[in-house]
């Protein structure tokens, strides 16, 4: 019985090619959940139950009983079935001194994002924590980028989670690997499958043509969105900044939280998308935190890549990745919170108009047929060149509730590797109402998190008090509202939903009541929560806006919102 492999793309490979011993490839997230019924009566988690659960669910993704080989002369990587798969290696089980907080989750979080995933075996590792205060655990994942990207990896999370709450645990089907080719057969295969060439960088250069000319048949519109594509920065350095350097093995890891309605309430009233008022305030809080560094932003050339699916509705749920990179200037220069929203905004609108994601998956696929030492050279080059200063993702979720089994999920929290020469990258992932932020950061670059943290969270104050003049700021942080039954009333997407009344313009305003008698002034609220020691951290006190803010925002109020970045 011949053997079974599947080659990797050209771009699930170059992952491999850049990563090094400092430079980790995985994707990792970190989720909290209520205990519940999975609680044990000695106190802890019911990880047997846990695990047959994993068990059950892992022929959907038959990647994660995959592991990598090789084959032999171009040493391009395949996956092969792992005849010595073992659940008992991938989900693990460890606990915090009780009762564990925030912090040292966190630390946990930082200690396992530092440590690389075993290449021998699936790229993927689950660790269950117990320990945590307030009846709750915590769910610690790490999955290699070649294995998945972050809006398939959504999909993937309906695999393991529930709508309701269920303790069934179905039997799954018996798990029988394929048999492994060995490298004689690998050779033999890629060579029929390079059939009719005697070397395969010539076939690869004469694929490499065709698919030029394919593009170029396809029309003007591809081939232009590909020089705009380059002409954005690609070719370029970024400057330097306090969150760039040489990068370590070492990560740290902190946590921020954003009421989804503060958020949407700022977009209907300026006008973007939820996607661009997230990269509006990573503009101003990298603003403060590189004045406080003693920087002057004025002329600073900071970009972030910001990744964009190119997945198509009848590859959702496949493993792999099918994205494309945005490159978008961050106006850290600008002083005035609605004029950088603003600025962001035609940042965007001009990236969709000259259809930059159309350009890079254009580029990505004429690298399809290059030979993989080219592409691993070109990613090395484009990492040591560092076009953009930091990844900034920003992920929409399930606005509605998720179980385990039947422990709810209460928050969860992405993070996104790390490149060469990137001290920090911030992932979002939205759920159930709240924006969820992960920021990952080298241990020696950015040993001051907790300060570019804060420096986000009063950023988007900043942001929603000129919004609507302190209404969505005053909506950050509120007393969790009870939710109807689930299917009672479906929860807006991550771009719907309208502002309160008083956000709105034009809109009837109740009316006034008496007012009650006066008491002391409260003090402003922060963001929803973040870590502990983010919160210690005071960012720099901001320069006034220049006279021609209230001009920009009348003209901002009358221009159409876009729609939001997948």
């Amino acid at each position: 019985m011949a053997g079974h492999y599947e080659r990797l793309s050209n771009l699930d490979a170059s992952f491999f090619a850049l990563e090094s011993g400092t430079t980790h490839m995985h994707v990792a997230g970190l989720a909290v959940f209520e205990t519940g019924p999975l609680a044990t009566e000695s106190g802890g988690v019911d990880i047997d139950l846990i695990r047959r659960f994993v068990s059950s669910k892992l022929h959907l993704i038959p990647r994660y009983r995959q592991r990598l080989a090789h084959v032999p002369l171009e040493r391009h990587p395949v996956w092969v079935d792992d005849e010595h798969f073992n659940i008992h290696y991938h989900v693990r089980h460890t606990s915090l001194p009780r009762p564990g907080g925030h912090e040292q989750l966190l630390a946990l979080m930082g200690r396992l994002a530092s440590q690389q995933l075993d290449k021998a075996k699936p790229l993927w590792e689950i660790w269950i924590v117990e320990g945590l205060a307030e009846d709750r655990f915590a769910l610690i994942s790490k999955t290699h980028h070649s294995m998945i990207d972050g809006i398939s990896g959504v999909d993937l999370m309906t695999v393991l989670l529930n709508l309701v709450p269920s303790d069934t645990v179905a039997e799954p089907p018996p798990y029988d690997p394929r048999p492994v080719p060995n490298g004689t057969e690998l050779v033999v295969r890629e060579t029929a499958r390079r059939i009719g060439s005697a070397v395969s960088t010539a076939t690869s250069v004469r694929r490499l043509v065709t698919d030029a000319q394919a593009v170029a048949a396809s029309g003007v519109r591809r081939v232009r969105a590909v020089g705009y594509s380059l002409a954005s920065g690609w070719l370029s350095t970024a400057s330097d900044t306090p969150v760039n350097g040489k990068v370590g093995p070492n990560r740290r890891f902190a946590t921020l939280e954003t009421d989804l309605v503060a958020v949407k309430a700022v977009k209907n009233a300026l006008g973007g998308s939820v996607n661009d008022v997230v990269l509006a305030t990573v503009a101003g809080g990298i603003r403060r935190y590189l004045m406080a560094h003693g920087l002057d932003t004025e002329r600073l050339q900071f970009r972030v890549m910001a990744p964009v699916s190119v997945r198509s509705q009848d590859q959702r749920g496949t493993l792999g990745n099918q994205v494309a990179m945005w490159l978008v200037s961050l106006p850290v220069g600008e002083p005035d919170p609605v004029a950088r929203l603003e600025a962001v905004r035609d940042e965007t609108e001009r990236l969709k108009r000259t259809d930059q994601a159309l350009g890079a998956s254009t580029l990505a696929r004429l690298s399809a047929g290059a030979p993989l030492t080219l592409v691993s050279l070109a990613s090395r080059l484009a990492s040591n060149a560092r076009p953009f200063n930091m990844t900034v993702t920003n992920v929409p979720g399930p606005q509605f509730p998720l179980y385990l089994l039947g422990s709810r999920l209460l928050a969860t929290y992405p993070l996104v590797p790390l490149w060469e020469g990137h001290g920090a990258g911030i992932a979002l992932f939205s759920y159930a109402g709240t924006l969820y932020w992960g920021f990952n950061a080298d241990w020696d670059v950015v040993d001051d998190l907790p300060a570019l943290v804060a420096s986000m969270d009063a950023a988007f104050r900043e942001l929603a008090d000129a919004a609507v003049g302190g209404g969505a700021a005053r909506a950050v942080k509120r007393a969790p509202k009870q939710r109807p039954p689930l299917g009672t009333r479906p929860a807006p997407s991550q771009d719907e939903g309208a502002p309160p009344a008083a956000a709105r313009p034009g809109a009837k305003q109740p009316a006034a009541e008496k007012p009650p008698a006066k008491k002391p002034a409260a003090k402003k609220p922060a963001a929803k929560r973040a870590s502990t020691s983010a919160a210690k951290a005071a960012p720099p006190a901001e320069k006034p806006p220049r006279e021609t803010a209230g001009a920009r925002r009348k003209a901002s109020a009358e221009e159409g919102a876009p729609g939001d970045v997948e």
